[in-house]
């Protein structure tokens, strides 16, 4: 089972709709809060509303409420919650096709609304596989971010493989971000413009720290955050169109897990610094694309992909910057193509 979660802006809700959400929300976290300190939690259901308000509010948003609270209250640190927004079950939250565009209905205050939504060029497939039933649809949570109303809704289908099951290995690096390899193919990113562009932003927040510039700082971080984004999900989407192309069955990547403590890097060069560059998010989203399109995706122990000639001879000296050399046989590879390769034999075993 895969799942990836949808975010659809709402199109232009009038003053009054935006008000009325406000309130929801506010209305839900106040419940929520109200929840914590009520002693029968456990037995709650959505008739235990009417001892907080009097007030008219929707029965869907009351149970989801009463499901996320049961659920956190054991993990809630804090006294109170600061923000609860109001989710509705895939009962309650209804997706349409009107003509040309696209709507949610949901229960509100006064009644249940239709609204059009912001389809992009990417979710309409995803909304018209809700609409036909061929995914499952989560509860779907109604936020605010920036001014603009938004639609959180999680979707999850089964993944299989309908390709053969040819295997894609990926290494991942600092001078070569991401190396593919499938058999005697591979594909290259370099990582010399993304470290050029991330000196040219950390040259800039310096600047900006001794002219204590704080706003302007946390600016130029949002800025550097959503490049990284945007260059993650163009290498993502070229590594998977490589891997359908090629026929490609299964991906396989490092385990992630342990590369703060792992890697080592220059910490001086800003551009250089792994331990800063969202590789997690890249794993992220090679993982969900490929899933979308049937490939498999499998994580790999990572030790010794990198020292380890395809006769099986392991040893720190076989490799030397993006040289590698076995000291036993005398192949020579790229390094970082060498790692690739062992990656997608999983030499080291799959990660657990």
């Amino acid at each position: 089972m895969s799942t990836i979660t949808l975010r659809i802006e709402l199109h232009k809700p009038t003053l009054a709709k935006q008000v009325m959400y406000q309130k929801m929300t506010e209305m839900n976290t106040e419940f929520a809060n109200w929840l914590l300190l009520h002693p029968p939690i456990n037995q709650a259901t959505s008739k235990i509303f009417k001892e907080f308000s009097n007030e008219n509010f929707p029965s869907a948003v009351v149970n989801q409420t009463i499901r996320e609270v049961k659920s956190q209250k054991k993990n809630q640190n804090a006294r109170t919650f600061r923000k609860i927004w109001c989710c509705f079950n895939n009962q309650n939250l209804k997706i349409e096709k009107n003509c040309a565009f696209y709507t949610v209905s949901f229960p509100t205050l006064e009644k249940r609304v239709g609204v059009p939504v912001v389809a992009k060029s990417f979710q309409v497939a995803w909304l018209n596989k809700i609409i036909n039933g061929t995914v499952k649809q989560g509860a779907g949570k109604l936020y605010q971010k920036k001014k603009k109303w938004y639609f959180a809704i999680p979707i999850t289908w089964n993944v299989e493989s309908t390709q053969d099951e040819k295997i894609m290995g990926i290494d991942l690096g600092l001078r070569y971000l991401a190396v593919a390899s499938i058999g005697t193919k591979s594909i290259f990113f370099k990582g010399s413009h993304v470290a050029s562009s991330r000196r040219r932003y950390a040259s800039r927040r310096r600047k900006l720290g001794q002219a204590k510039k704080r706003q302007a700082i946390k600016k130029s971080q949002d800025k550097e955050s959503r490049w990284m984004k945007d260059q993650n999900h163009k290498i993502s989407r070229q590594i998977v169109n490589h891997a359908i192309s090629n026929g490609v069955g299964v991906i396989r990547m490092e385990d992630l897990t342990d590369i703060r403590n792992t890697a080592k890097s220059k910490k001086t060069d800003p551009g250089r610094n792994l331990h800063s560059w969202s590789f997690y998010q890249l794993k992220e989203f090679i993982q969900y694309k490929a899933e979308m399109v049937g490939i498999r995706f499998e994580l790999v122990n990572p030790e010794y992909t990198s020292q380890t000639c395809k006769n099986g001879h392991q040893a720190k000296a076989n490799r030397n910057g993006l040289k590698f050399r076995c000291k036993e046989c005398g192949h020579t590879c790229h390094a970082d193509l060498n790692g690739a390769i062992n990656v997608g034999k999983a030499i080291s075993g799959l990660a657990t």
